[in-house]
């Protein structure tokens, strides 16, 4: 039986070692025992653990579509059904579309991080973007680098090649457009708390 250990275990539950520990003393989490009585864990223990089923055991292709903003929606109909012909052109089976709208640099969404999850628990075998910043604006290589350790294939549509330069300025019209969104939304709150105080 393959096991994980209790580092690694807590990482891919998002909790510190001491939590697990804790969880063991309680019994809310109970781990197995090596021979040299260190804590082991089996991957079913930790999927059973955060809800996150199976069904039969068989691994699904995932297919996520993203837009940024409510305005954007009809982009993501557009987008899906992109994904959509691809993926009857490939003749793939067991597709399952998940839509999301929020920033992509956002790592918080949460679609986005249940995609994540599941891949990390082996329960995906590709998942399909339109393209690489559907997924997220940055850290694309290290997403794809989790996706590969655990034996998902990732799919990009459109994998256009941009120059150094082009990159470079499209992420910081990224980085320009997200802080400017903020700082908008600073005002904005500024305005509401004055006018509260006022009263």
């Amino acid at each position: 039986m393959n096991t994980i250990n209790i580092s690694k275990a807590a990482l891919m539950l998002g909790v510190t070692v001491k939590t697990m520990q804790r969880w063991d003393r309680g019994g809310k989490l109970k781990p197995l025992r090596t021979e040299t009585n260190r804590r082991a864990y089996t991957e079913e223990q930790l999927r059973q653990f955060r809800g996150i089923k199976q069904t039969n055991n068989s691994r699904v292709a995932i297919a996520y579509c993203r837009v940024s903003s409510n305005a954007q929606r009809p982009d993501l109909k557009n987008q899906r059904k992109v994904v959509e012909d691809f993926c009857l052109a490939k003749g793939f089976d067991n597709v399952e579309f998940v839509e999301e709208v929020g920033g992509g640099l956002n790592f918080k969404r949460k679609k986005f991080i249940e995609v994540i999850d599941r891949i990390i628990f082996g329960d995906v075998r590709k998942l399909i973007i339109a393209h690489k910043d559907r997924l997220a604006r940055f850290g694309f290589p290290l997403l794809q680098h989790i996706c590969m350790t655990r034996n998902c294939e990732v799919i990009v549509l459109n994998s256009e090649q941009q120059s150094p330069e082009q990159e470079m300025v499209q992420d910081l019209m990224t980085i320009v457009h997200c802080f400017s969104s903020r700082l908008y939304g600073l005002r904005n709150y500024r305005k509401s708390l004055k006018g509260v105080l006022k009263k």
